[in-house]
């Protein structure tokens, strides 16, 4: 009985793997949204990112220096990303050279997890769990 309780609490005390790897996709994907938001401000040029068209995995970057290549996989292939409430015909997030942007998300998934990398539009790109309100009314 006492092993039985021990390994319950241990099981629920490791981190969800799924939820790892995910939560390390946001991160990055945040981080290199704010790497080619801070290219595009200093070439005054427009970036965008757009993500793959399922079900291809990854993204791309577009408007970036050749001399400054940002990744276009995620680390786990089997990530994909969305961009809810975009405008028809205007692929991915505007990243520059505005200072000032649209308020702008992306929600990652990886099997039934799902998190969203957002920005106000001033502020930088931030990770946070993606809730029913923010969820519904999908692109």
């Amino acid at each position: 009985m006492v092993v039985a309780i021990g390994a319950g609490l241990v099981a629920l005390a490791l981190p969800d793997p799924a939820s790892r790897r995910l939560e390390r996709e946001a991160d990055r994907l945040a981080a290199l949204l704010e790497m080619a938001r801070a290219e595009s401000r200093a070439t005054a040029l427009p970036v965008r990112w757009v993500p793959a068209e399922a079900p291809a995995t990854g993204f791309r970057f577009t408007g970036v220096r050749r001399d400054s290549p940002l990744p276009d996989r995620w680390l786990d292939g089997d990530v994909r990303a969305d961009v809810p409430g975009r405008v028809a015909g205007v692929p991915g997030v505007v990243l520059g050279p505005q200072a000032i942007l649209p308020p702008q998300r992306i929600v990652l998934q990886l099997d039934d997890r799902r998190l969203e990398v957002a920005s106000d539009g001033l502020g930088p790109f931030t990770v946070r769990p993606l809730t029913a309100a923010a969820g519904a009314g999908g692109s």
